[in-house]
């Protein structure tokens, strides 16, 4: 019998997990939608599945295939416009795509953004600091990393509120169409006015030199280009956004770890690693299908099937980390897979670790007595397969 995800999968989807787990590493469910979908919830499983040649990741074939499983849907003419970036590609058009953006995330030029993250960092605290009680992602978690990637790409931050507005529907749990189309229609137009204006008017910003013509003098198209800023506005902030909440609300819920990453701040570029194998950002991992059968375990997904990595259920995989279900912060978390694995492992990867980092050390040293001002069972999660992320993080910034 194929199990039905339930909406008590996205307050915790670890007591899931821990189930399936017990009964083998992959799993077939039905989603709200109807379709069903495989969910890879072992850690070597998922390891070996995100580098596996046999599950793909072109959306044009994705997207033919959740229609051709739910002949309901009407088709979107935009469901694709902004979906044709390289985290939706193989080879070799991925690696066309990833060498345009690679060097902008080099860490030798990550590192040269710190100065910047700092300032904003510390503006983003004293603004805090005219309250006792605060909203911890509206004040903090959320304006840190959309600042920062829209100064990256050259985006006028004025418009971030839009974007997390967006990207609350585009993430959103499978079913909501409706929110799903509108936000999809007013960020292509959004962004295919913004890639026109980068193309006549170019900047000293990312995506103005997204625009322009490689070494090799390949070129991107405007879809592309539209397809590029998506991903990297969206993946460039929403990711960190929650790497930050999920983090802050890991030590929240522990005080005790809490009060010893306060009194150590050099510790905290490993436990960044520590709250990405906890409770990472991202849930899901963006749906591939098999081009052929493919055995996981001792269950064989035949071809043309959907499949999703969990993430979050990997890195808590008790035969990978011991005591996956407790924050440790002098634990080795190396080998997680909340960046991914393979060609799609996350190219921003040293942005949000180092936004990350910036962020908890500052937060600690300015309110070591940083408090949970809710009981941790009235947070609300956002209902998404992708992102795994609060709604609000209620504080108290003293005691």
């Amino acid at each position: 019998m194929v199990e039905t995800l339930s909406a008590d999968f996205f307050t915790d989807p670890h007591v899931h997990y821990r189930r399936w787990r017990e009964h083998g590493p992959v799993h077939r469910i039905r989603f709200p939608d109807g379709v069903e979908r495989w969910i890879i919830v072992g850690y070597p499983e998922a390891r070996a599945a995100l580098a596996d040649p046999r599950l793909r990741k072109d959306i044009v074939h994705v997207d033919g295939l959740v229609r051709a499983k739910r002949p309901a849907a009407a088709a979107s003419p935009l469901s694709l416009t902004l979906l044709t970036h390289m985290l939706n590609t193989d080879p070799p058009q991925h690696a066309r795509l990833r060498k345009l953006v690679n060097k902008a995330f080099a860490p030798r030029r990550v590192a040269a953004l710190r100065p910047r993250i700092e300032r904003i960092t510390d503006e983003l605290l004293d603004a805090l600091d005219t309250g006792d009680r605060v909203d911890l992602l509206r004040g903090f978690a959320v304006p840190l990393p959309i600042t920062v990637i829209c100064e990256v790409l050259g985006v006028a931050v004025d418009d971030r509120d839009a974007f997390r507005t967006w990207t609350t529907d585009l993430v959103g749990v499978v079913g909501r169409e409706a929110e799903r189309a509108r936000a999809t229609a007013a960020m292509a137009a959004f962004l295919r006015d913004l890639v026109q204006a980068k193309r006549s008017h170019p900047g000293d910003d990312l995506l103005s030199a997204l625009t322009l013509p490689a070494e090799d003098g390949d070129r991107l198209t405007e879809n592309e280009l539209v397809s590029m800023a998506f991903l990297l506005l969206i993946a460039g902030h929403e990711t960190t956004v929650n790497l930050i909440g999920n983090g802050a609300l890991a030590l929240l819920r522990d005080p005790d770890r809490l009060r010893e990453l306060s009194a150590d701040l050099s510790a905290v570029p490993d436990a960044v690693e520590s709250f990405l194998r906890y409770d990472g950002p991202v849930d899901l991992a963006t749906i591939r299908y098999t081009a052929e059968p493919v055995r996981i375990g001792d269950t064989e997904i035949p071809t043309g099937e959907l499949v999703y990595v969990s993430l979050a259920a990997a890195n808590r995989d008790p035969d990978r980390f011991p005591h996956p279900d407790r924050l440790d912060l002098s634990a080795d978390a190396s080998g997680h897979l909340a960046f991914g694995h393979g060609i799609h492992f996350c190219a921003g990867a040293p942005l949000a670790r180092l936004e990350a980092s910036i962020a908890f050390t500052a937060l600690l040293k300015r309110f070591p007595d940083l408090r949970l001002d809710i009981d941790a069972a009235d947070l609300r999660w956002y209902e998404s397969t992708l992102i795994r992320g609060l709604i609000e993080l209620p504080v108290r910034l003293r005691p």
